[in-house]
């Protein structure tokens, strides 16, 4: 088999093409740029392109499939080439479902917690040596690719992304998959550029969920108030399985549970961790795991990376860095923190980094997002913006939308001044953003 990617070097794109590579694909691909991790590991098994930029030469007759990413424009001459000779065109998200389609499928879908659930369902399944196919979106640890396809699985677990499949597809990711098993962890407006209300966001909610086959199952957050409109509106054939946050304890910077007179002991932290670990179960359990056998396998889950990952930490303090974007997972890494040192001063920081933050319309979803901290201080990069060809914001307008306390930034160097006049290493220092907080350094 024979696979061309156009636009190879994608975050996940290029995980597929190395996952296909060994399954024992013949794998070719190009792109105009390509950044670490992905050229050292795409050179490593020998599929870094000689050359980047697009060439009509690379598409010949006898490609027996073109998996188009999501960057690739509609006048790629590549692409061009390829609707020209016939060739199969597909989706990333097409193509996973065409090398999963006589599998049951479990797809992770919500507007937060989607990597952390996906991950916990991977953690579990692997420690019980079950095999599946896979897609997440974070590198985890024990996995050395985001995507993975097994001979033998008969199962694929894929973290439903709702952001759009490709150029020539404008469907969100997750319905393209044809979950057999849905999730929905919650529902919190997010991608602004490509559903611009709220309710078209919500819509693509109510497809996904009304998708899913009578013989299948939809898997809910009881506790997201927005998730159960949509249950209830919806027109759903699927078996309904609600899940709420188990009871849980802190002591010594330490969460656990109880089920059925067991106390579980766990590595992770948060109220919104938990509702992912109870989505988790769900799952597993359609995959032919029980109850005792998913809480005694989670115990040993660290986490992802990026998410709610340590960065340094003693007995007095801790630098924490998450990936946290959206007003909703914000909100929750906030409170999941405070949750995890209760008595210990709290000094958030966000940068504003993706085209909704970004925008002035989007702001006022950010309103009290950070109110649980008691030092709030927010970034954004006037090159980005400039970059991003969006508007110029103001700081006094950011801050105001954010709510009392919230000092903004558009200057990293004038930030960080900020964080070290607060951080004395006897403080919680969190640290969110999609980016890099436009370069500065996150040693304190």
């Amino acid at each position: 088999m024979r696979i061309h990617f156009i636009s190879i070097g994608g975050a996940v794109m290029h995980n597929m093409a190395i996952a296909l590579h060994k399954k024992g694909y013949q794998v070719t691909g190009s792109d105009d740029e390509i950044y670490e991790p992905a050229k050292s590991r795409l050179e490593k098994y020998g599929l870094l392109p000689k050359s980047f930029g697009w060439n009509e030469a690379n598409i010949t007759s006898n490609i027996d499939a073109i998996i188009l990413g999501m960057h690739a424009r509609k006048d790629n001459p590549e692409m061009i080439k390829a609707l020209e000779l016939g060739l199969k065109i597909y989706s990333f998200p097409e193509y996973m479902f065409e090398q999963t389609k006589d599998k049951l499928r479990i797809v992770v879908g919500g507007s937060h917690g989607k990597t952390t659930t996906t991950a916990m369902i991977l953690h579990v399944l692997n420690q019980y040596k079950i095999e599946f196919d896979y897609l997440v979106g974070s590198q985890l640890e024990g996995f050395e690719t985001m995507v993975g396809f097994s001979k033998d699985s008969k199962i694929a677990v894929f973290e439903g992304d709702e952001y759009l499949t490709s150029a020539l597809d404008l469907r969100p990711k997750f319905h393209v998959y044809k979950a057999d098993v849905g999730i929905i962890t919650g529902i919190a407006w997010d991608h602004m550029n490509v559903f611009p209300t709220f309710e078209n966001y919500v819509d693509q909610f109510k497809i996904f969920v009304e998708g899913l086959p009578k013989e299948g199952s939809i898997i809910y957050s009881a506790d997201d108030n927005e998730v159960l409109k949509l249950i209830e509106k919806a027109n759903i054939a699927a078996e309904k399985i609600p899940y709420s946050t188990p009871k849980f304890e802190v002591n010594d910077g330490k969460f656990s549970f109880k089920m059925d007179e067991t106390t579980y002991h766990i590595s992770f932290y948060g109220t919104h961790n938990l509702q992912n670990m109870m989505a988790a179960k769900h799952a597993c359990n359609k995959a032919g795991l029980s109850d005792q056998q998913f809480f005694e396998a989670i115990q040993s889950f660290k986490g992802t990376a990026k998410r709610l990952e340590t960065l340094y930490e003693d007995a007095k303090c801790c630098i924490v860095r998450d990936f946290a974007h959206a007003p909703s997972k914000l909100k929750a890494t906030v409170n999941a923190m405070r949750e995890l040192h209760s008595k210990r001063k709290l000094i958030a920081v966000y940068e504003l980094h993706t085209y909704s933050s970004l925008n002035k319309e989007f702001l006022p979803q950010y309103k009290d997002s950070m109110d649980k901290a008691d030092v709030k201080a927010v970034l954004f990069s006037k090159h980005a913006l400039e970059m991003k060809k969006m508007p110029m914001l103001d700081e006094e307008e950011v801050a105001k939308h954010f709510g009392e306390g919230v000092k903004v930034f558009s200057d990293k160097n004038q930030l960080r001044t900020y964080i070290e006049q607060h951080y004395s290493k006897h403080e919680s220092l969190l640290l969110m953003s999609s980016g890099t907080f436009d370069g500065m350094s996150l040693e304190f």
